[in-house]
């Protein structure tokens, strides 16, 4: 699944490519249609994320002048009458395609086969792609799979698939979702708003339950996945299955403002990097996995990030300290790293650190 910077970075894209733009909107699966009949033809003035959840928000195109309707508004105060909120999951990915006059990802969301939990899908097939219209104008490529809602607009088209959720929404109704999550790392808090880290250790030293489920649940902290919850913990020295009320504030303050750091650092590069410089090289040599010699990080699941193969970028396998490498030495101690389950999800910790 997705997690919060995957989001707020899908938030941004949706602001580069089509903000001021009248998009028009459609659902191909056909499952969306009304909505997308309340969508289509209005303007995006926002695109906002709130852990995993992405609120884009729509307004009626301006009257110009002359009594045509303006096809772009440039009025960043102007406040959306619809919001399309849309919840990803454990499956659903979008879609970007261009006409080349912008860089454009290809895509932001769940794998078409889930392999680990990666932030992007497979490129697409030799062919497809933006193709070239009547009169020389650029018309997006045919949908592909099961398009929940397809979204056009000047020079790029974004298709959505496989969401948990998908639907307009009022500004009301957009502020009651919100109530009901926890404060986001990445995001700034607005002027009046309470303390997000004094809202965060609060949520969790009034729970019984293990910090490490705590971190899971959207209501304490929004926007956390598995990732983030394994190494954020690994940091703190913190055993997961400590219950919250039992962690000290102080602890879990700084387990806050780490996360702030780390998450939206995540959102600055597309990827997820936690391992200190000095720790990177530590825990790589060869190690014995289910009584065999191998190498850490090979013949095991890979986590693929944005970043893989850019110059200087952290090597995947050298970005965590202890999500998907059990069986490998800890980057700290060397004690094998050990993976369990708690509540249906997998749990990655370090025995000797995590005390």
């Amino acid at each position: 699944m997705p997690e919060g910077h995957t989001v707020h970075r899908l938030a941004r894209a949706f602001g580069d490519l089509f903000s001021g733009q009248r998009l028009a909107a459609t659902s191909p699966q056909g499952r969306f249609a009304a909505g997308a009949a309340l969508l289509d033809g209005q303007v995006l003035v926002a695109s906002e994320a709130w852990g995993k959840q992405l609120f884009l928000g729509f307004a009626a195109p301006s009257d110009a002048p002359d009594g045509a309707v303006q096809d772009r508004t440039d009025d960043p105060g102007r406040q959306p009458t619809r919001w399309l909120r849309v919840h990803l999951g454990l499956y659903g990915a979008w879609t970007f395609a261009g006409d080349g006059s912008a860089a454009v990802v290809h895509a932001i969301g769940a794998p078409r086969r889930r392999v680990g939990e990666r932030e992007t899908v497979p490129a697409p097939e030799p062919g497809v792609g933006p193709v070239a219209g009547p009169d020389d104008a650029w018309s997006p490529p045919p949908p592909r799979g099961a398009v929940r809602v397809r979204l056009v607009g000047e020079h790029a088209v974004a298709d959505l698939t496989g969401p948990t959720a998908c639907e307009v929404v009022t500004g009301d109704e957009k502020r009651a979702v919100e109530a009901r999550l926890g404060p986001d790392p990445i995001r700034e808090p607005a002027p009046g708003d309470p303390d997000p880290r004094g809202v965060f250790v609060t949520a969790v030293r009034r729970s019984r339950s293990p910090v490490g489920l705590l971190l899971m649940n959207q209501d304490v902290v929004a926007g956390v996945g598995n990732i983030y919850r394994a190494e954020s913990l690994f940091r703190a020295r913190l055993d997961p299955l400590r219950p919250g009320r039992d962690v000290p504030a102080d602890v879990l303050r700084d387990l806050w403002d780490d996360l702030v750091v780390l998450m939206r650092d995540g959102t600055r590069t597309g990827a997820i990097v936690t391992t200190r410089p000095e720790d990177r090289d530590a825990g790589t040599a060869r190690t014995l996995v289910a009584g065999s010699p191998v190498q850490a990080g090979r013949g095991r699941a890979r986590v693929r990030q944005n970043t893989d193969g850019a110059p200087d970028a952290v090597p995947a396998d050298a970005a965590f300290y202890v999500y998907h490498r059990d069986g490998l030495p800890c980057r700290v101690c060397g004690t094998t790293v050990v993976r369990s389950e708690l509540s249906g999800r997998s749990l990655y910790r370090c025995p000797s650190c995590q005390v």
